[in-house]
């Protein structure tokens, strides 16, 4: 008698919780948070979600990550503090802002560093990403894989086309808020400007600003080619894009749950590497199209008018020449 009214009790348990919404399953899943600062349509977007979906896959569903585009969540720089006190999980991120809280990432962040893309990821899936990974975990926070991010070059509002380094000279340019970026900007002959990139359609647009610089992915699915219709390839940064994690977070959770989050995010930088290529060639399609003038400019004025920047950061000295000497 006594144990049917016990299993009598835990049916009606059962139903109960049921009836609240509470089911037994699903009582132990964990939501994680994701920061995108990107619109849907970009690539790098739609890799975060197939990180998403790699994770939940990879634990049979109990972790699920909720992408949050278009800065939901705040631009780069709240999220990478976000993510660093554990109140976010995640944030995909520009490596030139991650280098104004872990300096070693900065490296990647100099103009003309990586000869092209094969050397860039031949440097950053080499034993340098992982010291600078390591430099990034002390500093809480944990890089799951290196992303193209394409190549930078400037676009300029009318009026202000640029065809060579000395049309540079005196524009106001719109840069991501790093030192690395302002320096670059100021030798050559511009005006550095750093702003967020949520404000920067509407610099445009209002003339706050002359310019701005950055890959082609992203000049079009912000809608920059809009208001700036000119586009400069001098191809003067190729910064990787990083998926951070919080450490906290990532040590919270079982070993297992640990490697499933560490492989999706591996799988989701390379599957994001490829989109990423062939979306900047179909995003340069569509910038023509709409009637977008690129100028294709040999860049060795803008190359030797920034040579002096490797010297105004003596620390990556070392680090430079062991990039420099991957083949």
């Amino acid at each position: 008698m006594k144990s049917k009214t016990l299993l009598g009790l835990g049916l009606v348990a059962i139903a109960a919780m049921a009836l609240g919404g509470i089911h037994p399953a699903s009582a132990a899943k964990i939501t994680m948070r994701l920061a995108e600062n990107q619109p849907e349509n970009n690539p790098v977007s739609v890799a975060m979600h197939h990180f998403a979906k790699l994770v939940k896959e990879k634990t049979n569903g109990e972790i699920e990550v909720s992408v949050y585009t278009a800065a939901q969540l705040g631009q780069e720089p709240e999220t990478i503090e976000q993510a660093q006190l554990g109140a976010i999980e995640f944030a995909r991120v520009n490596s030139v802002v991650v280098g104004n809280v872990v300096k070693e990432v900065g490296v990647f962040t100099l103009p003309y560093v990586f000869r092209d893309i094969d050397h860039k990821f031949k440097v950053l899936d080499s034993k340098i990403g992982k010291e600078v990974d390591a430099a990034l975990e002390k500093q809480g926070l944990v890089n799951l894989g290196y992303m193209e991010a394409g190549t930078r070059s400037f676009y300029t509002i009318k009026g202000k086309q640029i065809k060579s380094l000395s049309d540079l000279k005196g524009k106001k340019i719109r840069v991501q808020p790093a030192p690395i970026s302002i320096q670059m900007v100021k030798l050559l002959g511009a005006t550095p400007t750093p702003m967020n990139y949520g404000e920067v359609y509407s610099a445009l647009e209002t003339g706050v600003i002359d310019g701005a610089e950055n890959d082609y992915v992203s000049y079009v699915t912000s809608g920059h080619f809009e208001v700036a219709p000119f586009f400069t390839e001098d191809n003067h940064l190729s910064p990787p894009a990083m998926l951070l994690m919080s450490k906290d977070k990532l040590d919270s959770l079982s070993k297992e749950h640990q490697t499933a989050i560490l492989a999706a995010g591996k799988e989701a930088a390379i599957f994001e590497r490829d989109l990423m290529v062939k979306g900047n060639e179909e995003a340069k399609q569509k910038a023509l199209a709409a009637g977008v003038v690129i100028t294709t400019i040999d860049n060795a004025p803008f190359r030797d008018a920034v040579n002096e920047i490797y010297a105004m950061f003596p620390d990556y000295a070392d680090m430079l020449k062991r990039i420099a000497s991957v083949k």
